[in-house]
């Protein structure tokens, strides 16, 4: 059992070696320029070279912040005994490889509903100016005749005369008989004319 231990670690260990090392090779010279000194860790989101704070891949490609000489003493320190470590240092390190923590970068900011507000207000404003712009320009004359109230009758008159939609509409709701809707109690009768 001890055997297969060592044996998987071992290649566990060159298998990390030999991504780092074929991490290292891919990167080209723009790359390493735009990320600085900062160590390559993993694949990351997609393999390249980028910091990224997201819950599905947890595990950036690089660190968050660039190599300097108090990690380099940090990251020495790391690799012996880890009670021998402070709280500040175990922080440090932590804030060295990442920027925020999952429920950080996961909770919504407080000032958000701010965006979305403005955003929604942003979207509907051209629908108000556009609809005060129609009411000023194009409805501000005269009505169409078909809008008087003896045209609107007369239309409503010939909808009954041609029996339109007779299952469920209009037709359906007029006695013909009596020439007066069938029941008074309907909400298709139109309301009387004031004098």
């Amino acid at each position: 059992m001890v055997s297969i231990m060592r044996i998987s670690s071992r290649s566990l260990l060159k298998s990390r070696l030999f991504i780092k090392h074929c991490q290292i090779a891919h990167i080209s010279e723009q790359e390493r320029n735009l990320i600085g000194n900062r160590e390559i860790v993993g694949f990351g989101m997609n393999g390249q070279p980028v910091y990224v704070d997201a819950h599905d891949y947890p595990f950036p490609a690089i660190r968050w912040k660039e190599t300097t000489t108090e990690l380099q003493a940090l990251h020495e320190k790391e690799k012996c005994d880890w009670n021998e470590l402070s709280c500040e240092d175990k922080k440090a390190l932590y804030r060295a490889s990442f920027c925020q923590t999952f429920s950080e970068f996961q909770a919504t900011s407080l000032g958000e509903w701010k965006y979305v507000i403005g955003s929604l207000l942003m979207i509907i404003s051209p629908a108000f100016w556009l609809f005060y712009y129609f009411k000023a320009t194009i409805y501000s004359g005269k009505l169409p005749e078909s809008f008087e109230e003896e045209r609107r009758a007369c239309q409503f008159r010939r909808m009954l005369d041609l029996k339109m939609n007779p299952i469920q509409g209009l037709a359906s709701k007029w006695d013909y008989e009596k020439d007066d809707w069938k029941d008074p109690r309907d909400p298709w009768k139109p309301k009387p004319k004031s004098k």
